[in-house]
């Protein structure tokens, strides 16, 4: 797709070296030198690596001298999109790369290079080697708009996080600098008015507002909201159907997953009630898709409704374990005040299990995605990345069966035991009985 000023040239990429303490604003531009992309954030490194006296774990800031690398990109148009790549130390790049529709862009993937043998970094590393690390992200506003987030903002790739702190991104430029004036709706005279972006905050310009990530929450100088009503639940369904869902790539099976999925969300309708919506996906109207990574397997779960419910399982080298990290889903509510519902969130750590073994919990599982969005799963068996011969491996149980496996075995071993003490009774019984009665 099209990036603005004149993408289709081989970009010429240029660093305006602006720091105003730990902030830095790196600018992407094309051959015209039209900035298509700009970026003023502070970053932290949290870091864990193997050092020659044991795991270790280091914490670095993304330094002022960091530079724009000349393989960022404006991109091309319908072939590529606009990344840009940050450079510091020796050999290390932070690269966000960007994604666009219609209306929206976002920072579809953030990546992280690291190398090693940085011994001012890397103390005592045992490896000398550079490694990679990526997410997803939930980093997004609408075309012509700037994203905004004051708050510390974490991003976790495996075994580094990422905190950007007081950011402000925009990609797809139109005006060769940030934009001054944020997309709302019409602002009623009371100062307030609703947004479908997250948190739209007034500015000092009357009808003017700012996309704020969900982590800033309301503008402490905006009138207090009223408090919402309790949510009230819908009927809930039958448990639903369990399904195996397949995911893979050019070297096999990258995922294997069986369970029922039922989705628990939480909006306000026109009538200006919260209500608490719980439905399930149904197997039979739902074809699944996704990707397979050495770092990110990502299943994509797309319903008849138009309904996408997205799981990213990542894994942590260290510990040798997979987990789910990220789940997002979109869908459309047509009763609700903002019809289309979209939530995310890519911090998680649920369904853990060592590489190469299934993590399987009869009893289920309950994730709380975001406050409005929660996945209920049923009788979930789950094996990501090594996937031996498409076959589930040896199970890893959830602490719920584990518990309840304790009850039967205690009353087992409780029984068993006053069987043993009768028995021994008994024949200590009889062994007396016996005794009283010698042949003379």
């Amino acid at each position: 797709m099209a990036a603005p000023g004149g993408a289709r040239r081989r970009p010429l990429l240029l660093l305006l070296a602006l720091v105003h303490g730990a902030l830095a604003v790196f600018v992407v531009r094309d051959g015209n030198g039209t900035a298509c992309v700009m970026a003023n954030f502070s970053a932290a490194f949290l870091t864990s690596y193997g050092a020659r006296s044991g795991p270790k774990n280091v914490t670095f800031d993304l330094p002022p001298n960091a530079t724009v690398l000349n393989s960022s990109s404006c991109g091309t148009e319908n072939a590529s999109d606009p990344s840009l790549m940050i450079a510091f130390g020796r050999g290390h790049i932070l690269t966000l790369n960007f994604t666009r529709n219609a209306t929206r862009y976002s920072v579809q993937l953030i990546s992280f290079v690291y190398n090693l043998s940085d011994t001012q970094l890397f103390p005592n590393a045992s490896s000398n080697e550079t490694k990679t690390v990526e997410s997803v992200t939930d980093i997004s506003a609408d075309i012509n708009k700037k994203y905004r987030c004051v708050s510390n903002s974490q991003i976790r790739m495996n075994n580094v996080t990422v905190t950007l702190r007081d950011a402000t991104i925009q990609a797809y430029l139109s005006n060769n600098s940030f934009s001054r004036e944020e997309w709302c709706q019409p602002a009623p005279s009371w100062g307030r008015w609703r947004s479908p972006v997250p948190w739209a905050l007034l500015s000092e310009k009357p009808g003017v507002c700012e996309t704020r990530c969900e982590q800033d929450g309301p503008s402490p100088t905006t009138a207090p909201a009223p408090v919402p009503p309790r949510p009230s639940p819908s009927p809930k369904p039958e448990n639903p159907s369990v399904f195996r869902y397949n995911v893979t790539g050019t070297n096999g099976t990258c995922l294997l997953a069986s369970m029922g999925l039922q989705l628990n969300v939480t909006y306000e309708k026109t009538d200006n009630t919260t209500v608490t919506h719980v439905f399930n996906i149904s197997p039979n109207k739902t074809t699944v898709g996704g990707s397979c990574t050495a770092q990110l397997v990502t299943a994509e779960l797309q319903s008849d409704d138009a309904t996408v419910l997205v799981f990213q399982f990542s894994m942590n080298a260290s510990s040798n374990q997979f987990f789910l990290q990220g789940v997002q889903l979109n869908t459309t509510l047509p009763d609700a005040r903002d019809p289309a519902f979209r939530a995310t969130n890519n911090s998680l750590r649920a369904l853990q299990a060592t590489v190469g073994k299934s993590y399987r919990c009869n009893s289920g599982e309950h994730v709380q995605v975001t406050r409005a969005f929660a996945v209920n799963m049923f009788k979930v068996w789950v094996q990501a990345f090594h996937v031996e011969g498409g076959t589930f491996g040896s199970v890893e149980e959830c602490q719920l069966d584990e518990d309840s496996l304790l009850v039967p075995i205690a009353v087992g071993g409780a029984l068993a035991g006053l069987v043993l003490v009768v028995l021994i009774a008994y024949l200590i019984g009889r062994k007396r009985s016996h005794a009283g009665y010698q042949t003379i």
